[in-house]
């Protein structure tokens, strides 16, 4: 498995909302205006949620779910891929920081073929970042 990590953001609210927030994939309601913003667009459109899902439509590589296989409160939130070309795991980690900042990090594991990796790896790294951005933008006020 490769493992690709992001650069751990600061986010300026406490651990409790921001686990409240993403551990229920139903809450995408509440922020498909940051989601959809022309800068966060890319080659990524989301095609359908629930509480413990999310599909999206990812160019070139078609529709993939990601599913939550585990909620550990306050400090991670563990997907699963389903329907990916490449197997893949991503989780989100949370570690409190202050009364009012929480400390974040986004990782992907994937197996990767060594044809596929230098491919692939670019993209993923820059993926797992974007997404740790997305994290200091999200409403957890609401």
């Amino acid at each position: 498995m490769t493992s690709f990590e992001s650069k751990t953001v600061r986010i300026a609210h406490a651990v409790e909302k921001v686990y409240a927030l993403l551990s229920d994939l139903s809450n995408l309601d509440r922020f498909q205006s940051v989601l959809n913003a022309p800068e966060n667009r890319s080659k990524l459109k989301i095609t359908g949620y629930d509480c413990d899902s999310l599909s999206i439509e990812v160019s070139p590589i078609g529709s993939v779910t990601f599913r939550i296989v585990n909620r550990e409160p306050n400090k991670t939130i563990k997907f699963e891929a389903e329907n990916s070309p490449l197997p893949l795991n991503l989780w989100i980690q949370f570690v409190p920081t202050g009364e009012n900042e929480t400390a974040s990090r986004v990782t992907v594991k994937a197996e990767l073929n060594p044809f596929i990796k230098p491919l692939v790896s670019k993209p993923l790294q820059e993926g797992v970042d974007k997404m740790a951005d997305m994290l200091l933008v999200l409403p957890y006020e609401q």
